[in-house]
């Protein structure tokens, strides 16, 4: 007796996950770590010096009430046992540190934007009463205040000849100030809404740029006493980026992160809407070849700056505030609105060869002989291969046909490999027993199985062997119809699912049908060279006739 063949279940492709070197390179961090701040954290900035530690800017919103009771309470007691009663601080962490190494808290309202210098020996920052306070990093009192702003400050940063501060509020100005004096210098009042983001040239000591909830972004140039550049984003901007350069600004807001030229007059190269919510934050590698964005889809999103196209992503609890990556790519820390630090750091290389030796000769027994080729003398001695049968081939074997459908017809085969199911239909439709094995079934059953068909009969690889089964169906149940409600409802939802791809297969048909007609009336007859000899041929002969 020949031995039994399993069913052929055709291989379809599949679409998984593609990975490449950029998921390999993302995906070696480690398991996050979770660090709890006491409210929503607005601002993270790496030291741009080792040991790289990171300044965390988080605050939480109090009423009028108790701000006043506060500072009523601090002016007459103010102790050191006080301070740790303080909702508004800065947090300088460690990059392996769960615990803040240094804490700047001389706030009496909420701080922003903590910012470091290019040195990493100063850092400044904003307050919502509109000053600026300006701190050695090996201190705690601050070494300046400026006075100025008439509302809250949410931008502060460092121009890149470290002497000047830039800073922009919810009064609409953006202010430069001159550090040695804490005097401000210029103050520019363009903008006609809250000033709530900004970055620095690092080409041009004289250049920074702000953007704004107008929806513009502004470049502005110490030297002068308006806005160079005026770029209209479209959203109100939350972010923007200057690639080191400077040839290149990306902003962010809405849900677009747009990437402009800043040399051709603020040209736009390319506008990106890969997030679903607003994006509140960029960031960039320290190669500058990926940028990062942040948003409140919880989602951080990682492009190629070459192609502008998705490289990489990161899912997150809760929506994203802000964002920093370390200089050497080694941590990436991300803010979000619950108050809590996500600290990855990335996994480090595993060196160990002593162990890599120690284990070649145990790979070497293990496969000793696979690739030994016989020779003539040698005797072979075939070892017979035992094979496992699936439990429908079994029943197949066994001549069970109804049996052997109703095992791919379990819900798990048929919502994840519907293939099966198809297959094992094609092989009674090959042995003849397809409608014995649709026949006899009760409501439940039909109704599983033209639910199975109505969902799939659409799918072109499954087509061809469910349109048969669908046309059994009809016929063997057609004297029921009209006594169940059930099985009627999925002979109608049958009966659409065909009826939609009739009509989109005719609509298919008339676009082709319109498309051949308009590129008939492209395509122009071209003469070939032996023609038009022939036509200049008889064209001098026409006019030497004329001619006699």
């Amino acid at each position: 007796m020949a031995a039994y063949k399993p069913v052929v279940v055709q291989a379809c492709p599949k679409l998984g996950e593609r990975i490449t070197q950029d998921t390999l390179y993302w995906r070696g961090y480690k398991t996050p770590v979770q660090i709890k701040e006491f409210g929503a954290v607005n601002k993270i900035d790496f030291s741009p010096v080792p040991p790289y530690n990171y300044a965390v800017t988080a605050s939480s919103r109090v009423s009028g009430f108790f701000e006043a009771f506060m500072l009523l309470f601090f002016s007459r007691y103010l102790t050191r046992r006080c301070n740790a009663l303080v909702f508004w601080q800065i947090h300088i962490y460690g990059r392996y540190s769960q615990e803040p190494i240094k804490t700047f808290s001389r706030f009496w309202h909420a701080a922003y934007s903590a910012t470091y210098r290019d040195d990493g020996r100063l850092l400044a920052a904003g307050s919502e009463d509109g000053s600026i306070s300006l701190f050695d990093v090996s201190g705690k009192a601050p070494l300046r205040q400026f006075e100025g702003h008439t509302k809250p400050v949410h931008l502060v940063g460092f121009l890149s000849d470290k002497y000047r501060i830039f800073s922009g509020g919810d009064d609409y100005s953006s202010n430069l100030w001159d550090i040695p004096s804490a005097t401000e210098i210029i103050s520019y009042s363009e903008h006609t809404d809250y000033v709530r983001c900004g970055c620095a040239s690092k080409v041009n000591t004289d250049v920074f740029i702000t953007g704004s909830y107008d929806h513009t972004v502004k470049l502005f140039d110490a030297r002068t006493k308006s806005s160079v550049m005026t770029i209209e984003h479209g959203h109100p901007v939350e972010s923007v980026l200057l690639f080191p350069s400077g040839g290149l600004l990306v902003s962010a807001g809405g849900r677009y992160v747009k990437v402009w030229d800043v040399l051709k007059g603020g040209q736009l190269l390319v506008s990106l809407k890969n997030h679903h919510k607003t994006v509140t934050c960029l960031c960039l590698n320290s190669s500058g070849q990926r940028l990062l964005s942040g948003s409140l889809d919880r989602h951080v999103k990682i492009y190629s700056t070459t192609s502008y196209r998705v490289v990489h992503s990161f899912n997150y609890a809760t929506s994203i505030l802000s964002l920093a990556l370390s200089p050497e790519d080694e941590t990436i820390v991300v803010g979000m609105t619950n108050g809590v630090l996500n600290v990855k750091h990335r996994k480090p290389e595993e060196k160990n060869e002593d162990s890599h030796k120690k284990r070649q000769p145990a790979y070497r027994t293990y496969v000793r002989g696979r690739t030994y080729m016989p020779k003539q003398e040698d005797f072979c001695v075939s070892k017979p291969v035992k094979r496992v049968l699936r439990k429908y081939d079994k029943l197949l074997r066994s001549f069970q046909s109804s049996k052997a459908l109703d095992a791919v017809l379990e819900p798990p085969i048929m919502l994840h490999t519907p293939e099966v199911t198809v297959a094992v239909m094609q092989e009674l439709h090959r042995r003849g027993t397809l409608r014995s094995a649709l026949a006899g079934r009760d409501e439940k059953q039909v109704n599983l199985l033209l639910t199975f068909v109505a969902r799939r009969v659409i799918e072109p690889r499954f087509t061809p062997v469910l349109v048969t089964v669908a046309d059994m169906l009809t016929d063997i149940y057609q004297p029921v119809v009209g006594q169940s409600a059930i099985v009627d409802k999925q002979f109608l939802k049958l009966q659409q699912a065909i009826g939609k791809e009739i009509d989109c297969q005719e609509e298919l048909l008339e676009v082709l049908g319109m498309m051949d007609t308009l590129f008939a009336t492209f395509t122009k007859k071209r003469d070939t060279c032996l023609e038009e000899n022939k036509s200049n041929g008889v064209t001098e002969i026409i006019e030497t006739n004329r001619n006699f």
